[in-house]
């Protein structure tokens, strides 16, 4: 990995506490998805104009622990939309607390459905629509 910025709109900023840590106080993979998928919905659900659902993760890659204290932003990019589905590359990146080096995390490829309240799949809005 030599990506020197992050690629993507800023989406999600946290603070990871000791509570999000496994045994070993890195902060638990689980919780990073986690941040990732709330990201990658609000993108999806912007440009849905309305209600998503995760239908696939794909592509996780871990690049290094987030530590208790750094500053955790999540950026979103949408690379593909088909009928009803949005597919977006999602990057983590961290400030390090001590040191304030910027370095990226965790990226990965989340893709939603468009749904109805009824939880069935409905088409995506143009581009243009609501403008």
């Amino acid at each position: 990995m030599t990506q020197s910025a992050p690629e993507g709109t800023l989406t999600l900023q946290t603070v990871p506490f000791p509570a999000d840590t496994n045994s070993g106080g890195d902060v638990f993979g689980g919780w990073v998805i986690s941040q990732m998928d709330i990201a990658a919905g609000i993108t999806a659900a912007q440009r849905a104009q309305g209600r998503c659902s995760t239908v696939a993760i794909e592509a996780m890659r871990f690049h290094a622990p987030i530590n208790v204290g750094d500053l955790v932003s999540v950026y979103t990019q949408i690379v593909k939309t088909g009928r009803t589905s949005i597919t977006m590359h999602v990057e983590t990146w961290v400030r390090r607390q001590r040191t304030g080096e910027q370095l990226m995390v965790t990226e990965g490829d989340f893709t939603f459905v468009a749904i109805e309240a009824s939880g069935v799949k409905r088409e995506l809005p143009p581009l243009d629509a609501g403008r």
